[in-house]
């Protein structure tokens, strides 16, 4: 399908199918131009991303001529072609705050007060001394909300966490917080899709989560529509929400990381390099299917939008049904 809210930047890079092949394009309020190696000045996006000349691309946004399509009649896919996704767990302090103080009321004497007070001390404390935690993602997760989200019949709780993404820029390897921003090509949307009982080993309880089965199945990041340029973002203050089938169930903004977005590049950093194009997703806010009670159904619509970076719709399929 094709996204009809675009992003609130003067431009953005988007991809889109043109027949059986996907190219790359600029968007610029309601029309997409494609950007082939000439007009982009590199020959692939992530070359463009290692050094980004987003004056370039903001003079050819500025052009009037008939390479331009109306955007609401193109097909948008990923934006992005990722080469590493890492992603960070645990990253709302509300929502580390809610799930730790659930835990608490229903395993110790605490008041629901009492035990809020103490999992909000315990944030406040790894905010000050703790480390983020990442764990990886599959690239070949990701897909466009062009296309369905087929959910694996070996499981009925597959749950959605809307997450702000950062896409890497200039490689970052074991930058420090001062200089991780340099380091940041833009931000986009990702939908990181859980089935919640596969999160935990039964068979090995000792190994702890196992994230490779619950969280990467085939079109479980759905991501984008558009890739929006860093310089237009104010990545630490986004409001952040997820609508199922119309009804509002995330509602967040990225004030309330417990680690902020140099915190997780300077981290993520210090053991691999992450490279141009590379998808850093800094947690989800309050309000998935775990805290509902409702997980995603054949037929369901998720509508996630991000401040400023558009709105991406996930159509939900059962796998026999698809």
């Amino acid at each position: 399908m094709t996204t009809s809210h675009g992003p609130a930047a003067p431009f953005a890079l988007a991809r889109y199918r043109e027949g059986a092949e996907v190219r790359l394009g600029l968007v610029a309020g309601d029309r997409i131009r494609p950007l082939d190696a000439d007009a982009l000045g590199a020959p692939t996006l992530n070359d463009f991303l290692a050094a980004p000349d987003w004056d370039r691309l903001a003079a050819l946004a500025a052009e009037a001529d008939d390479s331009w399509l109306p955007l609401a009649e193109v097909v948008l896919t990923a934006p992005v072609e990722p080469r590493q996704v890492l992603q960070a767990g645990a990253n709302y302090r509300e929502h580390v705050i809610e799930l730790v103080a659930a835990g608490l009321t229903n395993n110790t004497d605490r008041t629901p007060e009492e035990a809020r007070a103490f999992a909000a001390n315990l944030m406040d404390e790894r905010k000050k001394n703790g480390e983020p935690y990442f764990f990886i993602g599959l690239p070949a997760a990701v897909v466009g909300d062009d296309v369905p989200l087929v959910l694996p019949s070996y499981s009925d709780v597959h749950d959605w966490e809307l997450e702000l993404a950062i896409v890497i820029g200039r490689e970052a390897f074991r930058v420090s917080r001062e200089d991780a921003m340099d380091h940041v090509a833009g931000y986009t949307i990702v939908n990181d899709i859980t089935t919640r009982d596969l999160v935990f080993r039964k068979d090995m309880k000792e190994i702890g989560t196992d994230w490779y089965r619950s969280k990467n199945a085939p079109g479980f990041l759905p991501t984008g529509p558009f890739l929006v340029p860093a310089a237009h973002v104010d990545g630490g203050h986004l409001a952040v929400a997820l609508d199922l089938n119309g009804d509002r169930m995330q509602n967040g903004n990225t004030d309330d990381l417990l680690f902020d977005i140099p915190a997780l590049i300077s981290a993520a950093s210090q053991n691999m390099p992450l490279l141009p194009g590379d998808l850093l997703l800094t947690g989800s806010p309050p309000g998935n299917g775990q805290h509902w009670k409702r997980f995603l159904r054949d037929g369901d619509v998720m509508t996630g939008s991000i401040e400023g970076l558009g709105t991406q719709i996930v159509r939900c399929v059962a796998e026999d049904a698809s």
